[in-house]
């Protein structure tokens, strides 16, 4: 086993810098933000960014984290809703959220599920692990059609998120989800 050292003070400090500039970064220009750009202003040079963080997508996976696993864990306490359903779109519209954080995030998630080579992989396998259960819980109360897949309802909720930027007002992605969901119920 490896053991992980810590980071010593100044490299502790340039890797939080880096996350803040990126976080506004991705946040203003979205998730093709210049890195160079992202470096500059948390005043260091490009090679400590690719130090920390070798790829794009590692450093918006560091990014995401949090969220990610805040979305796995928001599944396992829908498992418990009363109406299964509803804790299911529940669970997809903090995800719609998620994935609309960052202009281009939709984009890469979707990408990423397919792409065994990408930072973002495993974590997107380890949401559509966790609505699996959700999805599963639903069909078997009859509330879910039998033929939705979970893959087509990620795929859904990241079309609603992009789409919902599309729309005049806050809540744009919420208002598509629950069209979609309508369609959804089984008869």
């Amino acid at each position: 086993m490896t053991d992980v050292k810590p980071m010593r003070a100044d490299a502790r400090r340039n890797y939080e810098r880096l996350l803040a500039e990126a976080r506004r970064a991705f946040a203003e220009r979205g998730v093709d933000a210049s890195l160079e750009d992202i470096a500059r202003s948390a005043g260091v040079g490009i090679g400590t960014l690719y130090r920390h963080f070798p790829t794009r997508e590692a450093l918006l996976e560091t990014l995401l984290r949090d969220r990610f696993d805040g979305q796995a864990e928001k599944a396992r306490e829908l498992l418990t809703a009363e109406d299964p359903l509803d804790g299911l779109y529940t669970w997809l519209i903090g995800l719609g959220t998620t994935a609309g954080a960052y202009h281009g995030l939709v984009e890469l998630m979707a990408d990423a599920i397919n792409d065994p080579e990408s930072r973002l992989h495993a974590s997107c396998h380890a949401m559509q692990d966790a609505v699996s259960h959700l999805v599963d819980r639903a069909k078997e109360a009859g509330a879910l059609r039998a033929d939705v897949t979970t893959r087509e309802l990620l795929l859904l909720s990241h079309g609603a998120s992009w789409a919902g930027t599309h729309l005049p007002g806050e809540r744009g992605m919420e208002r598509l989800l629950t069209l979609v969901f309508e369609g959804l119920r089984a008869s």
